[in-house]
């Protein structure tokens, strides 16, 4: 089955953006590897838990400003994705799909990027000053950064699935799916 443009086009903004998240990302977590619960937290604090990582703060500069231009990118783009699907039906006649695959993305789209975007703002105190509400949410400005990490996890293991899917189910056909034109 061919993808429309809209599909292909949002697809593949989105692997760019995710790309990008991923990768700054780590150079975030590389800088502070350790995740508290609640509002406060850092290093002379005791961390709910901490990965095995060297801490580099050089890196989180430019892993900040990368986060953030790749998160918008992905926001907008995802909001675009939704709207038309919503509009065109696209979400209804996903009943080629089986059963699981339908539940999964569901779950991607509607619960963890809502997680992801909505803890990754209340980690921001010009958003948190706005929507204080936020705090109450997600228990707290390192609570959010917790959970952040936690959603940003399941959604590289569905990534991880997706592509592994793709590969079993036939990977040119597949990629011709997504990038060359219905008839």
């Amino acid at each position: 089955m061919r993808h429309t443009r809209t599909v292909r086009i949002t697809h593949w903004i989105h692997t760019l953006s995710f790309a990008a998240l991923a990768v700054s990302g780590a150079a975030i977590l590389i800088a502070h590897p350790r995740f508290y619960w609640g509002e406060d937290g850092y290093f002379d604090t005791p961390a709910a838990f901490e990965l095995p990582l060297k801490v580099n703060l050089d890196q989180t500069g430019w892993g900040r400003s990368l986060h953030f231009l790749g998160a918008w990118v992905a926001v907008l783009n995802g909001a675009a994705y939704l709207a038309w699907g919503l509009v065109s039906g696209h979400f209804r006649r996903g009943g080629g799909y089986p059963a699981l695959q339908r539940y999964t993305y569901a779950a991607v789209v509607l619960v963890l990027f809502p997680v992801t975007i909505l803890s990754g703002l209340t980690m921001s105190p010009a958003v948190t000053a706005a929507w204080p509400g936020l705090f109450t949410l997600f228990g707290g400005r390192q609570s959010a950064r917790t959970i952040h990490f936690l959603a940003t996890d399941a959604l590289v293991l569905f990534l991880l699935g997706h592509v592994a899917m793709t590969i079993r189910t036939g990977f040119r056909k597949n990629m011709r799916a997504m990038t060359v034109p219905a008839k």
